[in-house]
C-alpha cells in the first residue's frame, strides 16, 4: 500500500510549476487523489511549505541511499563532496521548476528559516553519509561551510544552460578549491609560533562544543578518514 503524503506529493508536483508551493497545489493534489482536503490538511497543516519541505526530505532520503550504495574509496575526499553535491542536484533534476519555485518560497523572511534548515539537512546527510566522525566544533563547521558551497552551486545549476551542465560542475570544483584553501590556511594558523598563544582562549572554548547526539545508522558506510592524498593543493 502506497503513502499518502508520498501520493499527495507526487500529485501535487505537477501543479507546483503553475501554482507553486502553496494551498492552492495542497488543494489539486488532495482532489487528484481522492484525498478529503481535511485529511490533506493534516498530513501537510502548513500547507505547501510543508510540501516544499517533503520534497526535499525526499530528495535528500534518496541522496543517502545512492550515497550508501556507491564505493567512493577511491575518490580523494573533496572529489567525494563534489559527487554528493552533483548527485543531490541530478536528483533534483527532474523537478528543476519545482526546485526553483521552492527557491522562491525560502526566499520570503517567513519562510527563511526552513531554507536554511533544509539546506542543513542536506550538508549533514552529505557529511554523514560520508563517514564524518567529528563531535566538536568542526561537526558544526563543516555542515556550515557546506551549505553555503550547496546554496551557491543550487542558484548557479537554476541558471545553468550548458551542455550537461558542465559549468555547474566547473563552478561547484571551483568552490570546493575555495573551502580546502581556508581550511589550509586555517592549519597554517594554528600551527604557527606566533599565533597560536593568542589562540589558546578561542580554541579552548571551541574544545568544549560537542555535537548533537545522534543515533547509529547500521545502513551508512564504512567510516572513512582523510589521508595525504586528500590534501589541499597549491
Amino acid at each position: 500500500m502506497s503513502d499518502p503524503k508520498d501520493d499527495l506529493l507526487d500529485a501535487a508536483l505537477a501543479h507546483v510549476p503553475f501554482d507553486g508551493w502553496s494551498q492552492a497545489t495542497l488543494k489539486a493534489a488532495a482532489a487528484d487523489t481522492g484525498t478529503d482536503p481535511a485529511a490533506a490538511q493534516a498530513m501537510f497543516p502548513r500547507g505547501g511549505i510543508d510540501l516544499a519541505r517533503a520534497f526535499h526530505a525526499r530528495g535528500d532520503a534518496e541522496l543517502k541511499a545512492a550515497l550508501s550504495g556507491a564505493d567512493l574509496s577511491g575518490m580523494r575526499f573533496r572529489d567525494r563532496i563534489a559527487h554528493a553535491v552533483r548527485k543531490r542536484l541530478e536528483i533534483a533534476e527532474p523537478h528543476r521548476e519545482a526546485v526553483r519555485r521552492g527557491m522562491t518560497l525560502y526566499a520570503l523572511p517567513i519562510h527563511a528559516p526552513d531554507g536554511a534548515k533544509a539546506l542543513w539537512e542536506t550538508a549533514d546527510t552529505i557529511w554523514t553519509a560520508l563517514g564524518d566522525t567529528s563531535e566538536d566544533y568542526n561537526w558544526y563547521t563543516k555542515r556550515m561551510t557546506l551549505s553555503g558551497v550547496i546554496s551557491s552551486t543550487l542558484l548557479y545549476w537554476l541558471g545553468d544552460q550548458s551542455e550537461g551542465h558542465a559549468a555547474t560542475w566547473a563552478f561547484l570544483d571551483r568552490r570546493i578549491d575555495d573551502v580546502m584553501q581556508i581550511e589550509k590556511l586555517k592549519a597554517q594558523v594554528n600551527e604557527s609560533r606566533l599565533l597560536k598563544p593568542l589562540l589558546a582562549g578561542p580554541n579552548w572554548l571551541l574544545s568544549h562544543v560537542r555535537a548533537p547526539m545522534r543515533m547509529p545508522d547500521v545502513d551508512l558506510p564504512g567510516r572513512w578518514t582523510m589521508g595525504p592524498e586528500d590534501a589541499p593543493r597549491g
